[in-house]
């Protein structure tokens, strides 16, 4: 069965008929479904076609990757300077504003384990830096020598 250029069909042709009538028109013959009876063949540009194709996965994986939004970590510390804490801030928000999800945490050295509550407010600090464009997902907690905050973006 082929298929001509402008979607009309014109019968069922032996290959080498198809084939010359694809030469005629200056395109190419794609076999589109060999397995039924009779065989489909079209008439197309086939770079044309297979760059149609390679548009509609790239745009499908696009959508995909949408849907699949990330856990971001931050590294904070319990004696971070004003430009550091700003800065982390201003990349959480880039992410929390494409919607993904912000995870900061603070990793206790030494004789810091003996104020946990310092790291609790510098947590508090950060999340209350961005609470106009996320939600607390999980308080502070303390696991270890580690303390972290888990931010998620508003709806």
């Amino acid at each position: 069965m082929v298929i001509g250029p402008n979607g009309e069909q014109m019968g069922v042709k032996n290959i080498k008929d198809a084939l010359t009538l694809a030469n005629y028109a200056g395109l190419d013959l794609v076999l589109m479904s060999e397995n039924s009876t009779p065989a489909v063949g079209k008439i197309m540009d086939y770079n044309k076609y297979r760059y149609e194709k390679q548009k509609k996965l790239k745009e499908a994986q696009k959508k995909q990757r949408e849907t699949n939004k990330d856990i971001k970590e931050y590294r904070l510390s319990v004696t971070i300077d004003v430009g550091d804490f700003e800065t982390r801030k201003r990349n959480a928000l880039d992410y929390l504003k494409k919607g993904h999800k912000i995870k900061a945490f603070i990793r206790f050295k030494g004789r810091q384990m003996a104020h946990p509550e310092l790291g609790k407010d510098v947590l508090l600090r950060f999340a209350d830096s961005l609470s106009e464009y996320s939600d607390i997902e999980l308080q502070p907690k303390l696991e270890g020598r580690q303390m972290s905050i888990l931010l998620a973006p508003k709806k």
